[in-house]
């Protein structure tokens, strides 16, 4: 009597599968308490096609970007945000570090009424006070001639018009809107008007009431897309911007613009 094997070894097969996955299903639950690089790169290298093995490989890239971050974190230098960049152009962090490489142009570049015009004006106020005491000898030599006093007062009080029209242009720049800047993309203004949403989202009282706009910046590497937050005062967008960064929120002052 022949005895036909057929099923038994279909049964086998069964076993040995299933006594298989349990394996794999066990070496993943510890891999994934591990939670380590280690742990992952000795799971894919074990199961390269395995039922977890595209998870492993995706949690594995999140851990090597957060490395890195972390090491661009630490140096802190535009090279070292750029680098990131060029090795994550989407990654998790990518948009921070974009902001940051901007946040660096901005600190580099001198604030428009700041220094040069203000060392400039700095350098002739000296030199028209040196020319008022010029002028100030002959005014007190002629004491016999009572006459000459009195049209010289009229062009002395012409003389407060002309010195006050830096101060009133200076009152009008700093009455004008100030600015804070949320983002710096390259993909366009797609992503900077998405970026804004999700922040309004996760911030609805610091950036409630405000409206947003998108400057495009040309860059050596291409245009760059700056996301910014308008329409407010100096001290209210130096509170948002503090506010915004204790929440580990990337954020920089801009000045408004002299028209």
């Amino acid at each position: 009597m022949r005895i036909n094997k057929t099923p038994w070894a279909i049964l086998g097969a069964v076993l040995l599968a299933l006594c298989a996955c349990s394996r794999q299903q066990s070496d993943w639950q510890k891999t994934r308490e591990a939670n380590t690089t280690d742990s992952y790169e000795l799971f894919i290298k074990k199961y390269p096609s395995g039922e977890f093995t595209a998870q492993a490989q995706a949690r594995l890239k999140e851990l090597y970007e957060e490395r890195d971050w972390q090491k661009a974190r630490d140096a802190d230098t535009p090279d070292a945000y750029q680098a990131f960049i060029k090795q994550y152009p989407e990654g998790k962090w990518t948009e921070e570090a974009r902001i940051r490489v901007e946040n660096f142009t901005l600190a580099q570049t001198p604030t428009g009424p700041g220094s040069p015009a203000a060392a400039a004006s700095g350098a002739a106020a000296p030199a028209a006070g040196s020319a008022a005491e010029a002028q100030t000898p002959p005014a007190t030599a002629p004491t016999s001639k009572p006459a000459r006093p009195a049209p010289q007062s009229p062009q002395t009080s012409t003389a407060p018009p002309a010195a006050a029209k830096p101060a009133a242009s200076a009152a009008k720049l700093e009455s004008g809107k100030y600015a804070v800047q949320l983002g710096a993309f390259r993909s366009g203004t797609a992503a900077a008007d998405k970026r804004w949403v999700r922040l309004r989202k996760q911030y609805p009282k610091l950036l409630a009431g405000l409206s947003s706009k998108v400057v495009p910046k040309k860059t050596a590497s291409g245009t760059l897309y700056r996301l910014q937050a308008v329409g407010m005062s100096e001290a209210h967008a130096r509170r948002i911007c503090k506010d915004l960064k204790a929440k580990s929120q990337p954020c920089v002052v801009v000045r408004p613009q002299r028209a």
